[in-house]
């Protein structure tokens, strides 16, 4: 039986999706299959990478992607966080999905000095794990 297949969606995949594709790979184990992407691609945001190694995560691998019709299509369950990506979404033909919307703040939109910039990456990062957390423990 192939595993679950998690769609994490943003607006650029550039932060909050690969952050939290990098925890679910991480914290998941081997539990589910994850994927993330964007309405569009921006790349990968540097300061992203950064947290997250600070997290014992690496995601510098990780590519920006837009959104694939056929994962899509496939996926289990489909998150979005963020509301741009939640009011434009694709319309998904996929009856089997659970679709949930967690919202976090885009951190690389924060302001001010690069200190509070890096604040703003962590506190998004780890408010991201937490809901990762609760994820695995509740299914939701």
């Amino acid at each position: 039986m192939s595993k679950p297949l998690v769609y994490f969606l943003c607006t650029g995949n550039s932060c909050r999706s690969q952050i939290a594709d990098g925890f679910l790979k991480q914290l998941g184990g081997d539990l589910y299959e994850v994927k993330s992407a964007g309405l569009e691609a921006h790349g990968l945001n540097p300061r992203a990478v950064q947290v997250m190694n600070e997290a014992g995560v690496d995601i510098s691998s990780h590519t920006s992607d837009v959104i694939d019709p056929q994962i899509l299509k496939n996926a289990d369950y489909i998150i979005t966080l963020c509301g741009h990506a939640n009011d434009n979404c694709p319309v998904v033909r996929n009856d089997k999905a659970q679709r949930w919307h967690w919202g976090f703040d885009d951190p690389a939109k924060a302001t001010g000095t690069e200190e509070d910039v890096m604040a703003k990456f962590r506190e998004v990062r780890d408010a991201i794990k937490e809901r990762i957390v609760t994820f695995l423990k509740e299914g939701k």
